[in-house]
């Protein structure tokens, strides 16, 4: 039996901390405009895709490796915090992990811009499974990417 486990980002953006917390807020229509050649749809599925029990469909653009589909269902918010954990509940990435799921949060840095903190706590299928470190540059790669789409936008 995988055991469970654990990852962690922290990334520096310019971009203000409700600023970032909103575009992370509203990603089935700002990661469409921002990212094209990762998204093909993002679809909310299940409630209003802002609370806790709603559930959105990511499908991705051809070539990205691994993944075609995800299925994530919103388990809590604080909007206060500026804080969102999610679990991928279907997609391919169940093929890989028996369990998958992410928080994000967003926080001020002095004296401007964030600081957005991405963790993980999955359990992969099997020990031969490789960590998700993949999923981790991604997530990275995404708030860098949306910082620099909001800073331009300004």
């Amino acid at each position: 039996m995988a055991s469970p486990g654990k990852l962690e980002l922290v990334v520096e953006v310019k971009s203000s901390p409700d600023k970032f917390w909103e575009s992370l807020r509203n990603t089935e229509t700002v990661f469409l405009k921002v990212f094209p050649e990762t998204y093909k749809s993002i679809e909310v599925v299940e409630g209003d895709g802002k609370s806790v029990g709603s559930a959105r469909l990511f499908k991705f653009a051809e070539g990205i490796p691994l993944i075609t589909t995800s299925k994530e269902r919103i388990d809590e918010v604080d909007e206060a915090k500026k804080t969102m954990g999610y679990s991928v509940i279907e997609g391919e990435l169940l093929n890989y992990f028996k369990s998958f799921k992410a928080k994000v949060a967003v926080a001020p840095k002095a004296p401007e811009g964030s600081v957005v903190t991405w963790t993980c706590e999955y359990e992969k299928t099997s020990e031969e499974v490789s960590e998700p470190e993949h999923l981790k540059d991604f997530a990275g790669q995404t708030f860098e990417e949306l910082d620099a789409f909001l800073i331009k936008a300004n």
